[in-house]
C-alpha cells in the first residue's frame, strides 16, 4: 500500500463504510430505539408504579440477556472490569431508567424529550472525562449550540421556568452519559451486546429482592396499554437499544456519535404524537431544523484523544492504533478491536 494513502481513504474507494459513518448511522438505529422510551414509559406509568418500572425493566430484561450470552458461549468479563460494569448498571441500569419513570408522572413526553436533550453535551463530557477523548474548540461550539436550543425550547414549553420534575430528568442526564461514556470504554474489550448483557446478568441479583418488596407493595395490575408501554422499555429501550448503541459509540468515537442524540429529543416528540396524541407546534419543528443544521455542521469538527494528565499536544493512541504524531486530526478511528 502506498504510505501516501490513509486506510480510510482505501476502504472508501473500494465501498467499505468509513468507521465514523458506520459509527453514526448504527447511532441512529439507538436513537430510534431510545426515542421511543418516554411515550412507553408514560403509558406504564399510568397504571405501574414508576419506581417499579424502572427497576423490573431491567431485571426482565436480563432473562434474554442471559440466554444470549448462554448461547453464544460469551466468557464472563474479568474481574478488573466489573466495578466498571457497576458504573455501567448506576447509570442506564438503576439511574436512568427509575428517574426517568418518576419524572413521567409529572410532566408528558414532549417535556421530557426536551429537557433530556442536553444528554449529548453530557455524554461528549463524560467522554471526555472517562476516555480521553479532547474535541477541538468548533466540536464543544456546536455542542453547545445544540444542547442552548434544546434547552431554549424546554424553557418555552415551561413558560419560561422549569418543573420540579426537571431536577429528575437532569440527574437522569448525569446518571446516562457515565453509563453511556463508561459502557463504551467497556465495550472496546467486551464488545457493546456483552457489555450491557453482562451488566444485566451482574445486576439481576440486586434487583430482585427489591422488586419484589416493590410488587407487593405496589402491585402489578394494569391495562393492556401500560403492559404494552412496560413490554417496550424492557426488551427495545433496556437490551436492543444498547446493542446499536455502544457498538455505534466505540466506533465512531463518543464525543462524535453522542451529537446525534440531538435528534432523539425531535424524534420522542413525533412519537409522543402517535403514541400519546400530542401535537407538535410550528416553533417545535422549527427548532428540530435549527438542532439537525447544528448536528450536520459539528461532523467536520475535529478530535484529539489524549491520555489523561498528558498535554493538549500529545495525542493519545486508541486501542489498536499505533501512537499518532502529536497533532490534531478528524476524528476517525480505525481500530478493529471490539
Amino acid at each position: 500500500m502506498d504510505p501516501a494513502v490513509h486506510p480510510d481513504d482505501t476502504a472508501t474507494r473500494a465501498g467499505t463504510m468509513r468507521p465514523e459513518t458506520r459509527g453514526l448511522m448504527l447511532g441512529l438505529v439507538g436513537v430510534a430505539v431510545f426515542s421511543l422510551t418516554l411515550p412507553m414509559t408514560r403509558l406504564a406509568v399510568v397504571d405501574l408504579d414508576p419506581v417499579w418500572i424502572g427497576l423490573t425493566r431491567a431485571l426482565l430484561a436480563a432473562l434474554p440477556a442471559a440466554a444470549w450470552l448462554a448461547w453464544i458461549g460469551a466468557p464472563r468479563p474479568s474481574r478488573e472490569l466489573l466495578p466498571r460494569l457497576a458504573i455501567v448498571a448506576g447509570g442506564v441500569i438503576v439511574g436512568f431508567p427509575t428517574l426517568t419513570s418518576v419524572a413521567m408522572r409529572h410532566v408528558d413526553a414532549s417535556h421530557g424529550a426536551v429537557v433530556l436533550g442536553v444528554l449529548p453535551l453530557a455524554t461528549a463530557l463524560a467522554g471526555a472525562w472517562l476516555a480521553g477523548e479532547r474535541p477541538s474548540r468548533s466540536f464543544w461550539a456546536f455542542a453547545v449550540l445544540g444542547a442552548g436550543l434544546v434547552c431554549a425550547f424546554a424553557l418555552r414549553a415551561g413558560g419560561g421556568r422549569p418543573q420540579p420534575a426537571d431536577g429528575l430528568l437532569v440527574l437522569a442526564v448525569i446518571a446516562a452519559a457515565i453509563g453511556y461514556a463508561e459502557g463504551a470504554r467497556v465495550s472496546q474489550t467486551l464488545g457493546g451486546p456483552q457489555t450491557i448483557c453482562w451488566t444485566l446478568v451482574y445486576a439481576a441479583p440486586f434487583l430482585a429482592p427489591v422488586v419484589a418488596w416493590l410488587s407487593w407493595v405496589h402491585g402489578v395490575e394494569a391495562r393492556p396499554s401500560a403492559w404494552l408501554g412496560f413490554a417496550y422499555v424492557t426488551l427495545f429501550s433496556q437490551l436492543l437499544g444498547f446493542f446499536a448503541w455502544y457498538k455505534a459509540l466505540a466506533i465512531g468515537g463518543i464525543a462524535r456519535v453522542s451529537q446525534v442524540q440531538l435528534l432523539q429529543t425531535f424524534m420522542t416528540l413525533g412519537f409522543a404524537a402517535v403514541v400519546a396524541g400530542e401535537r407538535p407546534s410550528l416553533a417545535t419543528w422549527a427548532f428540530a431544523v435549527a438542532v439537525v443544521a447544528v448536528v450536520a455542521a459539528q461532523r467536520a469538527s475535529a478530535i484529539a484523544f489524549v491520555p489523561r494528565g498528558a498535554s493538549a499536544v500529545a495525542a493519545a493512541p486508541r486501542p489498536g492504533v499505533a501512537p499518532a504524531p502529536a497533532q490534531v486530526c478528524p476524528a476517525s478511528p480505525t481500530d478493529t478491536h471490539r
